[in-house]
């Protein structure tokens, strides 16, 4: 972890445009000068910052210095200049699973490797149910890759702890205003919002959508209403991964964006160089005669309409679909993905190094990202 307190940062250019926080929030691609070490600088507007807001900020910054797992997303360091917050996180080279849907894989990735990405992804969600946390927002954009092929989580400013005054709690009954780009991933409890309330089995419904999310390559129920969405979680049966039902009408299902990826809590970076091409069986896309029984078994059980019939975190890293995991590790990710660049993607102007406290705060630009 570098030690980023009054040294040197350059900020390389506006590369990572980030909507956020009600339009509160950009992101850029820096480099630590002393070490010329790639990192992401995610700076917030605080004034402009509502109080729910605010308290989704302080929540992720606190409980970041407690958090010590490598699938976990780390903040290297925090700190304010005026009303600014920033936000100093490794650089993602790969950038969110969502983005590598959107730019490798939109008709949906293979069985291998939504296994790798879904494992590592499952054991930071499995750390903080054990420290008593939902985290409340588990989906692909969440899901960040780094260039060494570890795969963490992010999203903690959506995290809520089920301790409360030394005692932990069966249930919480906190329910925000979750915006509508969120709320295809969460659980029937959860929209719900009754008094029977929720706790960590959400994540684990959203595991299961997450991974439709993977395989199909499109989000579940993303142009439906909300009670319309709702109505279909809570009729049973659980559906399946590929069910058309659930999934947006359109010509094209998942069309590419711009090569650009999430890169430390939802934001986003340039993954490779626009003269990369991608030529290979391994981006091929799967049909739905490639997901094994044991895929399925793992979708069905996370989309249990009964949060108790789900299984617990511990237990679903225990599954059957999970089983090859303990014989592949990050290089057998790497081997399934495009190279990713290291490099600033496109031509940036050079940028001189600004000291935390002397930056000029680059005007933010509109864009589809989302934290």
């Amino acid at each position: 972890m570098l030690n980023l307190e009054g040294q040197l940062l350059a900020i390389l250019g506006s590369v990572l445009e980030g909507r956020g926080f009600d339009n509160l929030t950009s992101v850029h691609l820096a480099r630590h000068t002393p070490t010329g070490t790639l990192v992401t600088i995610k700076i917030t507007n605080l004034e402009n910052c509502t109080e729910e807001r605010l308290k989704a900020l302080q929540r992720a910054v606190i409980l970041s210095h407690f958090f010590q797992h490598p699938n976990i997303t780390t903040y290297w360091t925090v700190f304010t200049v005026g009303s600014w917050l920033w936000v100093i996180s490794p650089f993602m080279a790969y950038g969110s699973a969502s983005q590598l849907l959107r730019t490798y894989f939109p008709e949906g990735m293979s069985e291998t490797l939504i296994r790798n990405i879904l494992f590592g992804a499952v054991r930071g969600l499995n750390y903080l149910h054990q420290n008593g946390c939902i985290h409340r927002s588990f989906k692909a954009s969440h899901i960040l890759i780094s260039g060494d092929g570890l795969v963490t989580l992010s999203g903690l400013s959506h995290l809520h702890s089920l301790v409360k005054h030394g005692q932990r709690h069966r249930a919480v009954y906190d329910f925000p205003q979750f915006s509508t780009s969120v709320q295809p991933w969460l659980s029937p409890e959860l929209l719900r919002q009754d008094l029977h309330g929720y706790n960590v089995k959400s994540d684990i419904y959203s595991v299961g959508i997450t991974a439709c999310e993977l395989a199909s390559g499109q989000v579940p129920f993303q142009d439906m209403h909300r009670t319309q969405m709702l109505l279909q979680k809570l009729k049973g049966p659980p559906y399946s991964p590929l069910d058309i039902s659930i999934f947006p009408q359109s010509e094209s299902r998942m069309k590419n964006s711009r090569s650009g990826v999430d890169s430390g809590i939802g934001e986003s970076v340039l993954v490779s160089s626009g003269t990369h091409t991608v030529n290979s069986d391994r981006l091929q896309t799967p049909s739905s005669k490639t997901f094994s029984p044991a895929f399925f078994s793992l979708v069905q059980q996370c989309l249990q309409q009964d949060p108790e019939k789900r299984p617990s975190a511990s237990n679903l890293l225990s599954h059957v679909f999970f089983k090859q995991m303990k014989e592949e590790s990050q290089d057998s990710l790497l081997s399934l993905l495009p190279p990713a660049s290291h490099e600033p993607p496109i031509a940036l102007p050079p940028a001189s190094p600004w000291t935390e406290l002397e930056c000029d705060f680059p005007d933010e630009k509109d864009s589809n990202w989302e934290f």
